[in-house]
């Protein structure tokens, strides 16, 4: 359960792209997907929902992507748990800025910063919680993102089954790489209708392996083959079991008339049946 969550709330990712191609983000201003999280014989045991809106900053507008996660049901009953993540992005060269992290379990409250500076190459880590894990950490070239975020980016490439592209990840305050295989195409059908999607695979290969995949996980993402490509299904499966993140709504973004930021704020520094998956 708490690995599931954390795939999109703990993670400080770091993408594909060389600084010199970055490309726009895969959200736009006003879109929100909101996911139904699963897991084993608890269909409802939480629900995970990304959004992104145009906030006004002290030189520029920026796309504020907020991630929040929370236990439901039963399981918050057993495992209650909270998280929200804000991570700010440059709309047109879409790289992160800036990142807020807030966790809160029924023993722990977490709270950590993240800040990259992309002329001195260096991404400071701030553990409020814990200062002493607190650490500036050389940032590899790329467009750092939260892993949820390096997903739904996904939507956004054109790869086929059979090929692959390369991913660099970062846990808190380490690096790791994986790959990223377009493994076949399958029919899908949740709440949302039925869906031709691409399925993608990341796997790590040319490193030791490190979090999740040091414990033997595996993760598997359905994107759909339309002109919205959406993340439709996310699974993730580990030694204890099998969670289950399913997209229960998309709102579209809004038109550029209504992506005026508003305020001033300042940056410092439906209940589905489960899925059933037929193969082509």
């Amino acid at each position: 359960m708490k690995s599931v969550f954390r795939l999109g709330i703990f993670s400080m990712g770091i993408a594909f792209c060389q600084i010199a191609s970055a490309s726009p983000l895969a959200l736009s201003h006003g879109e929100k997907m909101t996911f139904r999280v699963s897991w084993g014989i608890f269909r409802h045991a939480g629900e995970l929902t990304i959004a992104a809106d145009r906030v006004a900053a002290e030189n520029a507008d920026h796309l504020r992507i907020t991630t929040t996660a929370a236990s439901d049901g039963i399981v918050k009953v057993f495992y209650p748990f909270v998280a929200t993540s804000e991570a700010y992005f440059d709309p047109i060269t879409g790289l992160l800025l800036h990142a807020n992290d807030v966790s809160e379990t029924k023993k722990k409250v977490t709270r950590q910063t993240l800040t990259l500076d992309y002329e001195q190459r260096i991404a400071a880590y701030v553990n409020e919680t814990e200062p002493e894990k607190s650490t500036d950490i050389k940032m590899p070239v790329g467009n750092p993102m939260d892993l949820m975020m390096s997903l739904v980016q996904t939507r956004d490439w054109d790869l086929k089954p059979g090929e692959k592209q390369d991913a660099l990840v970062l846990f808190d305050d380490e690096f790791y790489e994986l790959t990223i295989y377009a493994d076949r195409y399958e029919k899908l059908r949740t709440s949302l209708g039925k869906f031709k999607t691409l399925v993608l695979i990341p796997k790590m290969e040319k490193t030791e392996p490190k979090g999740m995949f040091k414990r033997g996980s595996t993760v598997q993402l359905w994107i759909s083959q339309d002109e919205k490509r959406l993340p439709v299904l996310i699974e993730v499966k580990m030694k204890v079991g099998k969670g289950i993140m399913t997209l229960i709504e998309h709102q579209a973004p809004k038109s550029l008339s209504e992506a005026a930021p508003e305020g001033n704020e300042a940056l410092t520094v439906q209940n589905s049946p489960e899925s059933e998956t037929v193969k082509t």
